[in-house]
This record gives structure tokens, sequence and C-alpha cells, in this order.
């Protein structure tokens, strides 16, 4: 895939998910994608921060949608190549800190089979 694919695969990434439409989200990524957060090894430890395929991934980000309704991430900057699309943002909820992250989302025949989150 060329680096403006990717891109766009990224952008409809955002848009989905700043709009909640979380089915929308989900059709981008493969069947057995695998998503690493460290939010998530927080929340449920015993995932290690991982969650393998489209049910699990469902399961994250709707619990994340309802206990924080105001969540968004701003893009500051997107940069493809042809397997990969490195993503940076800004994550905004009422009455926390804005929080810098970084998101890698491996891309193959154009679905996401990774995604891998890293903040600090």
């Amino acid at each position: 895939m060329t680096p403006e694919n990717l891109q766009s695969i990224a952008f409809r990434w955002f848009e989905a998910f700043n709009n909640k439409e979380l089915e929308k989200l989900l059709s981008l990524y493969d069947d057995e994608a695998k998503h690493f957060s460290p939010k998530l090894k927080i929340r449920q430890p015993e995932t290690n921060g991982l969650v393998i395929g489209k049910q699990a991934m469902r399961e994250w980000w709707q619990d994340a949608f309802e206990r924080l309704p105001s969540l968004h991430y701003k893009v500051t900057s997107l940069t493809a190549n042809t397997d990969r699309v490195f993503m940076e943002y800004i994550r905004q909820v009422d009455g926390e800190e804005d929080m810098l992250v970084a998101e890698v989302l491996e891309v193959r025949d154009g679905k996401i089979i990774a995604s891998r989150v890293y903040h600090g």
C-alpha cells in the first residue's frame, strides 16, 4: 500500500474513534488483529495489555466509550510507509490532564493487523 492509503486508514480510524462508531472502527481491522495498550494492562491485568480479535477489541473500546463519554483524540502527526502508520495524538478526557500518545498501526491487504499504543 502507499503511504497515502495508510494515512487514509488512519484518518478513518480517528473519525470512527472520535465519533464512537465502534463497528466502523472495527471494520478497519482484520478479524484476528492484535491490540496492545498500557491502559488495557492496567484495567485488565490478566491480558498483559494484549487483546486479540475483533470481539475482544469491541469489548475493550465499548467499555472505554461508556466510561469516558468525553474521550477524544486530537491528531498531531501521521507518518506512514508501505505497511505501517505511526500516529501521534493528544488523548483528551474531561477532568483529566491531556496525555501525549503514540500508536502504530500495522496494515496488510488494507486491514489493520496490529495496533500498539505507547504513552508515559
